[in-house]
């Protein structure tokens, strides 16, 4: 009997049905345990095919997934993993994805619990990008892409399964949004002008790292006229400022997703990154009495009172408080445009590295397995 088989028996962790592929489909649908598309049955072969590329204790949870505090250990992530179609060499991306998201500060609860539509965007850089094709260019938030779709929506499945994110019971999102199938992309570092998402956060360049971001959904932001820096710029500011984001009324992290053409028309103009987010910051802005008079008595004047109580209606609402929280990254193929994508506010990204068993970095999959 494999070690996996014994501590299936021992924990009572595992169930007999017939193979079956739609049988199997019809009792995880009938149980909850899914997204509503077909799932790949986690067999105990599967599983265990997964779990050779875990660095830990197969049935000690390395975190607590609210909004029902489940613990995700390293046997029950790899079965979610075989579900959603994962290669076996994805697991220790998908696993500290999940570490990243059940950090303190991104406040996973919230993001799972809460009525707004967002939903764990999850952002990769670093060799790990090439060694599993994470795609990072045309159609990076779409279909087409094993990795990219695969991991997406084993995250998805744990946010669900262990997480306890049951539509009506955990996760309230009025209306959800397809992010919340899968929503994991790459940075497109080859085309971009400037350094990492990764390296701004305080990684080295080798360092293969996730970054996860209570997100909505991408809002394009097209301008194929603007010429320069300045235009595109102002017409990204002017995306941004809109009066339905949760960003307004929090220390919130948006991010700007740039096509590689607007990046580098900006960066060809002379605006390093930290420029552009100070002007972001600075132009992305509505006046006071663009809200309704309900938000500007009941919300404005009272959450924000140092700075509106007796303010008029011509007064600046920014969309963004402080510049150096705009997340910007180049994704994307050819095409003249960018994106935006509002948070849910209340929720701070947490950057994660994937590392070998003695702390040190490591460079791809493969090292990390073999540590």
């Amino acid at each position: 009997m494999s070690d996996l088989a014994e501590l299936l028996k021992a924990k009572d962790a595992s169930i007999d049905v017939d193979d079956d592929f739609d049988a199997i489909n019809k009792l995880y649908l009938e149980r909850g345990w899914g997204d509503g598309l077909p799932i790949i049955p986690p067999t105990a072969e599967r599983v265990e095919k997964m779990l050779e590329y875990c660095d830990r204790p197969w049935n000690e949870p390395i975190a607590k997934m609210a909004p029902r505090y489940g613990e995700a250990t390293p046997l029950r992530l790899a079965a979610n993993a075989v579900m959603a179609g994962c290669a076996p060499n994805y697991f220790p991306l998908f696993m500290l994805a999940i570490e990243a998201m059940c950090e303190e500060p991104f406040n996973l609860y919230g993001v799972q619990a809460t009525t707004h539509l967002c939903a764990p965007l999850v952002i990769v850089n670093g060799p790990v990008v090439a060694e599993l094709g994470i795609n990072s260019g045309h159609n990076a938030f779409g279909p087409g892409t094993r990795s990219n779709a695969a991991i997406g929506r084993a995250i998805r499945l744990a946010l669900v399964n262990i997480g306890g994110a049951i539509p009506t019971l955990g996760d309230m999102s009025t209306f959800g949004a397809p992010s919340k199938f899968s929503y994991f992309v790459a940075e497109n570092e080859a085309n971009s002008p400037w350094e990492p998402l990764s390296v701004e956060r305080g990684f080295a360049k080798e360092a293969s790292t996730v970054t996860v971001v209570g997100a909505e959904c991408p809002h394009n932001i097209n301008d194929h006229e603007s010429l320069t820096g300045l235009g595109l710029l102002t017409t990204i500011a002017g995306t941004m400022a809109i009066t339905g984001s949760n960003d307004t009324y929090y220390l919130a992290q948006p991010v700007i997703v740039m096509g590689p053409e607007h990046a580098k028309a900006i960066a060809n103009d002379g605006y390093s990154k930290a420029d552009a987010k100070r002007f972001l910051q600075e132009h992305a802005t509505l006046p006071l009495g663009k809200f309704s008079k309900e938000n500007i008595e009941r919300r404005f004047r009272v959450t924000f009172k140092d700075k509106y109580a007796n303010a008029g209606l011509d007064a600046p609402v920014f969309a963004i408080q402080k510049a150096d929280d705009i997340i910007i990254v180049v994704i994307g193929g050819a095409g003249k445009h960018s994106a935006y994508i509002p948070t849910f506010g209340a929720t701070r990204a947490v950057t994660r590295a994937l590392k070998r068993k003695d702390g040190q970095l490591a460079k791809s999959v493969e090292e990390f397995r073999k540590s």
